[in-house]
């Protein structure tokens, strides 16, 4: 029995250091982090990388690709994330707002009243922007359907119910100045 007791111990030692490990890796990384290319549910550190341009006027170009990177300067952390593109502005939504889970993984939505600023990375071009919360308004049930359309997720959406029953944040991507 002692011997189980020890070697359980030395295991879950092992785990922990292994995770710790692989955690501080990832805040130290130059970018989001993915150990899988289809499993992008990874964080990373702050951008080092990348040449800083003027936003566009129009994000057009960015309504058939699948995912971004983006830096929160109130966490220090970048993700990688997927947006939409409606008249040529640009989204982003974050699910799982009334889940107790999503109020612990999910921090950069909630935080952003705090502080809204945050960097997008293209490619190795990087873009200085802000999230402004979109919470009501005609545009809210063209951006839901866009990303059903993009990412294929659930129903095709009837309403902006999802947003203004805040079960999902919507944020629009804007220039900051």
């Amino acid at each position: 029995m002692n011997k189980v007791i020890r070697y359980s111990v030395i295991a879950l030692c092992s785990l922990v250091l292994a995770t710790s490990l692989i955690f501080v890796y990832m805040r130290l990384h130059d970018g989001p982090v993915e150990f899988v290319p289809w499993f992008t549910i990874s964080t990373g550190g702050p951008f080092r990388s990348g040449e800083l341009l003027p936003s566009p006027v129009d994000w057009t170009f960015l309504k058939d690709r699948e995912e971004i990177e983006m830096e929160t300067l109130n966490l220090g952390t970048s993700k990688t994330i997927w947006t939409m593109v409606v008249d040529g502005r640009i989204f982003v939504a974050s699910g799982r707002r009334q889940t107790w889970y999503g109020k612990y993984w999910k921090q950069w939505p909630q935080r952003v009243d705090d502080d809204d600023r945050i960097i997008l990375r293209i490619d190795d071009t990087l873009y200085e922007q802000r999230l402004v919360p979109v919470t009501e308004g005609e545009i809210i049930l063209p951006v839901l359907k866009e990303s059903w359309r993009k990412y294929g997720r659930g129903s095709e959406p009837t309403s902006a119910a999802r947003v203004t029953q805040e079960l999902i944040w919507l944020f629009e991507i804007v220039e900051r100045t």
